[in-house]
């Protein structure tokens, strides 16, 4: 039995592919015989401080400040430097959380491994710095004993910005599965087809475009229908999108909670097709979860999206695509009907046997030999790759 730490922002009931992520992993590594706790923040500080949800421990640190993505909580250093664990792993590591657990369990010497969960950001400041980020936080990640890319994407792009080893780098991809369908609401022939746009609700997610696309087929398909399915901070630049469109009563934007796993099932079951026109995208959940369930999928031809279109999971189109040109993909996308999937799709039980994989060596041998390149260990100011 392994008594296993795993660090990350934010964790159920909060949702996102990340915390997705860590509930699937965790709850089937209790189920394993193994002790989990995961160290989280409470930016709100309206949930419990400690608690235990189908096996696994919960332990929420005060997070500042409220309503960001760049969370930093205070107590991850001692709450790491103090506890008892036999291996941590940082899941995601785009906030303050993650250098501050690392260091901490560098200074216990207690070992630990990093899945870097990269996302895209509707702050093009934000998005400018990432590179300068991903350099500043090299030296820490150098002293994983592994690090793993949810693609094949990811894991070159930190290999190159972090100009630590590629061999260094595996990758274990994101799980596939949903429950069965609820059977509270069946199918019906008679249903209006349904197009689900996926993602939180930040410009970067591209639901614009998906209302952009949806706004020609609209005026050719009156009984079709919108999902736009997610929360966030572009809620009210969307709704007035679908006010200046006329597309009111054709729109319904809103989230359905992490936790109702069925419900997901149940709406992505029923759609006519999925889009999730991203900026950017390492390995995203939402849509393996959809690939799961047989339905039509379209992405934008950029970052992790590339991988799945290679193996013919979706089908993608370019970035700055016209929503003229946007539509006639989604329309031939729906008459290609349901996918047929050749190649085995990962679960969240392949992710989960091969994590333990991870551990199990980890522990075997907890120290790596830090292979680095140049720019961690000699001027970075005369590396130009970013």
């Amino acid at each position: 039995m392994m008594r296993i730490l795993m660090l990350s922002a934010r964790y159920l009931p909060f949702a996102g592919g990340t915390e997705t992520h860590v509930s699937e992993v965790a709850i089937r590594l209790v189920r394993k015989g193994h002790t989990v706790t995961v160290l989280t923040g409470n930016p709100d500080g309206l949930l419990p401080a400690a608690e235990t949800r189908d096996g696994v421990q919960i332990v929420r640190l005060k997070s500042y400040p409220r309503g960001r993505d760049w969370c930093f909580a205070p107590g991850v250093f001692s709450a790491v430097a103090e506890g008892d664990w036999d291996l941590m792993h940082v899941q995601g590591y785009h906030t303050f959380l993650a250098p501050l657990g690392m260091a901490a369990a560098s200074r216990k010497g207690l070992p630990f491994v990093v899945t870097f969960h990269s996302g895209g950001h509707s702050s093009r400041f934000r998005s400018s710095i990432r590179c300068f980020q991903h350099r500043m936080l090299a030296p820490l990640a150098a002293r994983a004993a592994q690090l793993i890319g949810v693609s094949r994407f990811e894991a070159d792009l930190f290999s190159q910005n972090m100009a630590i080893a590629r061999d260094r780098f595996i990758v274990i991809p994101n799980g596939a599965r949903l429950p069965e369908k609820s059977g509270r609401r069946p199918a019906s022939p008679h249903d209006r087809p349904l197009i689900v746009s996926l993602g939180r609700l930040e410009r970067y997610k591209g639901h614009h475009r998906a209302l952009a696309a949806f706004s020609v087929l609209a005026t050719k398909f009156p009984d079709m229908r919108l999902r736009i399915l997610g929360e966030g901070p572009y809620e009210a630049k969307l709704r007035q999108q679908v006010t200046e469109l006329g597309l009111g009563n054709r729109v319904e934007i809103g989230a359905i909670p992490p936790t109702d796993r069925s419900a997901m099932a149940d709406l992505l079951s029923s759609a006519a097709l999925v889009v999730l026109l991203s900026d950017y995208e390492a390995h995203p959940v939402a849509v393996m979860e959809a690939l799961s369930v047989k339905a039509p999928v379209v992405t934008t031809d950029t970052s992790g999206f590339r991988e799945l279109a290679e193996k013919g999971l979706v089908r993608s189109i370019p970035l700055n695509a016209s929503p003229d040109f946007t539509a006639r993909e989604m329309l031939a996308a729906m008459d290609a009907g349901p996918i047929s999937i050749e190649t085995k799709l990962p679960d969240w039980d392949d992710c989960t046997d091969r994590l333990l994989m991870v551990y199990r060596r980890v522990l075997s041998h907890p120290q790596p030999e830090l292979r680095t390149g140049p720019a961690l260990l000699g001027d970075l100011k005369h590396d130009d790759r970013c």
